[in-house]
């Protein structure tokens, strides 16, 4: 292979690596790339309550994989990742109105103009409530600042 060849591969390799970093930088995701700790999130609309998810329906979006307690939510979830998929990535919605990335308890969720947002727990979600139309508008106007930044990168930013 000549030098330009592998100088072309390891560019294009490198730019895989990158895309792929910020593009899990902006998903929540845990182990095995498991979105809202395994939680169903159409059953929040559905059921109004959180409802954990089975390995056996899954459906990927932007670089995460949620779990679905049936194979009716998942194809629900597939026919509009825009209304089911939790906002800012799945990450706590009130951290991002505090520019942080924070993860959230599956418990701690809200549903405000069709939206599914989740907080890191029942304590911040009392702040969320304080003034959620204003809260949900700092997250909207951060989030575009913070989404594919690591959260490590984010919340180092003390």
């Amino acid at each position: 292979m000549n030098m330009s060849k592998t100088l072309k591969l390891i560019a294009a390799t490198a730019a895989l690596i990158v895309s792929s970093l910020s593009f899990a930088a902006s998903s929540n995701i845990g182990q095995n790339d498991v979105a809202i700790h395994g939680y169903d999130p159409v059953a929040y609309f559905t059921a109004d309550r959180a409802v954990e998810g089975s390995a056996k329906y899954t459906a990927t979006h932007d670089g995460a994989i949620y779990r679905f307690s049936s194979a009716k939510n998942r194809d629900l979830f597939k026919s509009n990742t825009d209304k089911y998929a939790p906002q800012f990535g799945g990450y706590c919605a009130m951290g991002v109105a505090l520019n942080k990335k924070l993860d959230v308890d599956p418990d701690a969720f809200h549903i405000a103009d069709g939206k599914l947002y989740l907080n890191l727990n029942k304590a911040v979600q009392k702040k969320w409530f304080e003034d959620v139309p204003g809260n949900i508008k700092s997250a909207d106007r951060i989030w575009s600042g913070i989404e594919d930044l690591t959260v490590a990168a984010v919340n180092a930013e003390d």
